[in-house]
């Protein structure tokens, strides 16, 4: 645990040496958030929609832009270009597993991602006249619920970065992978105002569960049975991942190729 605990503070420290780039990425996606809220703002004027007021969308919003900012493209492109350029070699002949390895540094990163997220978001709430509470009942499974994102988005984007054994690319993929995420976790628009099949597919998917289902959660439009079911299928998905992300780099290290030997 003490080399992966390492790895985590490294993965840290290697983001605050690139901040600014970091910084300048929130900042666009701060925009995007904001430029939403004010968007629903105006749909949600008239009066609710599909069982959103102002005040539930604003929270929805906000925890789902949290959400979205975990493992962000830093731990893929990190990863693909190691890939990309042969490093992974090196990680190969390391005493510790390549998969904890990326875990933990991740883990590291996305305690400065979570932190700068939370405070943009605590800065656009009380500019939008604040936020309400989570709701009671069910704020035990929206803790649970917020803290199995992570594994699933590194679930994701690992296994996304792995493709570059195959693709020797990742532009493309990682385009890709925002497009979907974005559109089946419902962190753009709540899943409720899609078509009905994306709903259905995106409740056995791992994608809700990384952005939709907390903030369903947070905003108390999620409870009683349906709420445990959706935790329930975050906590799934997420050892799934795992163990689908094994088989994958299995396979992946039968496909590299080094020079030379």
């Amino acid at each position: 645990m003490r080399a992966y605990r390492s790895m985590a503070r490294t993965g840290l420290k290697s983001l605050l040496a690139y901040q600014t780039s970091f910084l300048f990425g929130m900042l666009a996606s701060t925009f995007g958030a904001l430029s939403m809220l004010y968007l629903w703002r105006s749909v949600l004027s008239a009066g609710p929609r599909h069982g959103f007021d102002w005040p539930q969308m604003k929270a929805y919003l906000l925890v789902a832009f949290v959400a979205g900012s975990l493992v962000s493209s830093y731990t893929d492109y990190r990863m693909a270009n190691r890939i990309k350029q042969g490093d992974v070699a090196i990680d190969l002949v390391r005493p510790v597993d390549y998969q904890w390895s990326r875990f933990a540094e991740s883990l590291g990163v996305a305690a400065y991602e979570a932190g700068t997220a939370v405070v943009v978001a605590l800065g656009a709430a009380a500019l939008l006249g604040g936020v309400p509470l989570p709701d009671p009942d069910t704020f035990g499974l929206f803790v649970v619920s917020a803290l199995l994102v992570f594994p699933l988005r590194f679930g994701i984007v690992y296994m996304s970065g792995l493709l570059v054994f195959w693709t020797q690319n990742y532009v493309g993929l990682q385009a890709a992978r925002i497009a979907l995420i974005t559109l089946f976790s419902g962190a753009l628009v709540p899943l409720v105002f899609l078509p009905e099949w994306i709903q259905v597919a995106s409740a056995y998917l791992p994608f809700a569960g990384m952005a939709s289902t907390p903030a369903l959660l947070y905003s108390g439009s999620l409870g009683g049975g349906a709420a445990a079911t959706a935790v329930l299928v975050q906590a799934v998905w997420s050892a799934g991942l795992w163990l689908l992300a094994r088989g994958m780099w299995s396979a992946a290290c039968r496909k590299l190729t080094i020079h030379g030997g």
